[in-house]
């Protein structure tokens, strides 16, 4: 009680009722403390630091402002020294991430999204471990490729028309990091955490994953078959598939694997769905029909199979097939789904469907985390400095997530009020702008900062003898094309292949 008085004194409001701020705070100071005890180097530097992120009142344009804040009690050397010479323990925070409330659903399923989101780093040539990174461009240039660090968030989805997300890991991905085998240890990680704070048990339904077209979903779903999960993602609509092969009489040779395809660019082959029906969305309705039970043909030279084991069979890994067509009069091609569930009935493919719609709002938080928060503008050149300030916003950007529902502060003269109960969800701007409250409510962890003078530093006008080399971008892994190219050059001609 003491805690929610102090919580509405420093607000400045009167005649709220504490009791549905005390638990949001209660849960708001111990993931501070869980935060400020996985640094374990230069802790009260980088904590503060994530408190000067949180209470600037614009967005984040550079690193030295932040020394500025009355929340960071140390000078701007200490700021670099933190993110360069600091040190945090990833396991413990997303452990602590994990054990949050995830936003709730009504039939209590859990809904996760994974993309990845690049730091972009063109002039950074003494930076290691950069990758070209693909980046959409306008007009006759549509796409090009940027050195830059990606990373890869998983992340919990929430009902509704919302931009919060709930982020639960992040991993960046290395020059001989094999995607899909990154993405799919990532969701092992977090379901396995996820299960251990109690948020999925035996005989709940599986939690939903939902992914763009980038993804070799077929794969993922073979490597994680073991788990509560069930794939949803986007494919191309170029793609083909196929259902189970009818049943022939017994005789010689091998059995047919594939039956009759399913083309998603040609309608003749799309006359017999297993289930036809209509939904709405905010953008009008559409036509839905699923196919059950359809699988991908896998060969060697599919994406992610290029290291199967020789004279071994191929899995059938089988799914449901989802086509939304819009109505006519919007003018817009059908959008094609995959799921790893092969007989999705009605409400299922309702699921389905809607998660992978919800899964934009992690654009949003991409959003947010860059053009607010400043992840992308720190100049930083070591990764592990750039991984450290991705985890210090991860947990910058969930404890905004926590206070969403605390009272609002000082709402500006053309800010709209926000609508429906006090409970309702604040945006992720609003929250931020009245998080200072929140936190003089629950304190701070951190110790204050003991007096000290700066190091002399390089001589004025001596020139730096001790220059960082110059790093390659790229893949280390070879490429597996090559080798399918030489495969077939020596089928044709017979010789073998070095």
């Amino acid at each position: 009680m003491a805690v929610a008085v102090a919580f509405i004194m420093a607000w400045g409001r009167t005649g709220v009722e504490p009791g549905p701020a005390e638990p949001a705070l209660a849960v708001l100071a111990g993931f501070r403390r869980d935060v400020h005890g996985s640094f374990t180097r230069r802790a009260d530097a980088l904590f503060e630091l994530g408190d000067a992120v949180l209470c600037s009142p614009g967005p984040v344009t550079d690193l030295a402002r932040l020394s500025l804040a009355p929340e960071f009690r140390r000078g701007h050397g200490a700021l670099y020294d933190a993110l360069n010479c600091g040190h945090a323990g990833f396991a413990r925070l997303r452990r602590a991430l994990a054990g949050l409330p995830l936003p709730s659903w009504g039939d209590g399923r859990i809904r996760l999204a994974v993309d990845v989101s690049s730091w972009l780093r063109p002039d950074a040539g003494t930076s290691p471990q950069r990758l070209f990174c693909h980046v959409t461009g306008r007009g006759k240039n549509p796409g090009t490729a940027v050195p830059g660090w990606p990373y890869s968030f998983v992340a919990a989805l929430g009902p509704g028309s919302s931009s919060w997300v709930l982020p639960l890991d992040a991993v960046r991905l290395g020059p001989g990091d094999d995607e899909t085998e990154v993405t799919a240890a990532q969701l092992r990680d977090v379901t396995v955490r996820l299960i251990a704070a109690g948020h999925w048990a035996q005989g709940d339904p599986p939690a939903i994953v939902a992914m763009d077209a980038g993804y070799n979903v077929t794969r993922l779903a073979f490597l994680l078959a073991d788990l509560p999960l069930v794939l949803v993602a986007r494919v191309r609509s170029g793609r083909v598939f196929y259902r189970d092969p009818a049943p022939r009489p017994r005789g010689p040779g091998m059995p047919p694997r594939h039956g009759e395809p399913v083309r998603c660019a040609d309608p003749a082959t799309q006359e017999s769905p297993d289930l036809a029906c209509s939904g709405a969305t905010r953008h009008g309705p559409v036509a839905v029909a699923a196919w059950n039970r359809v699988h991908q043909a896998l060969h060697r030279a599919c994406g992610g199979w290029q290291d199967h084991p020789p004279r071994t069979r191929f899995p059938v890994v089988a799914g449901t097939l989802i086509r939304l067509a819009p109505a006519a009069a919007a003018g817009l091609p059908p959008m094609w789904l995959w799921a790893s569930g092969p007989c999705a009935g009605p409400e299922e493919t309702r699921s389905l469907w809607q998660c992978y719609l919800r899964r934009f709002d992690l654009e949003h938080a991409f959003r947010f985390l860059k053009q607010q928060l400043g992840w992308t503008r720190p100049l930083l050149r070591d990764p592990a400095a750039a991984d450290r300030w991705t985890w210090l916003l991860l947990a910058a950007y969930a404890q905004l997530y926590l206070t969403r529902t605390l009272p609002p502060g000082a709402r500006l003269p053309w800010q709209p009020r926000r609508p429906g109960p006090p409970a309702a969800a604040a945006t992720p701007g609003r929250a931020r702008a009245a998080f200072r409250h929140a936190r003089a409510a629950v304190g701070t962890p951190a110790s204050v900062a003991r007096p000290a003078s700066p190091g002399p530093g390089r001589p004025p006008g001596s020139k730096n003898k001790n220059k960082a080399p110059r790093q390659p971008v790229g893949k280390t892994r070879p490429e597996p094309s090559q080798d399918n190219k030489n495969r077939k050059h020596s089928k044709k001609t017979g010789l073998n292949a070095k």
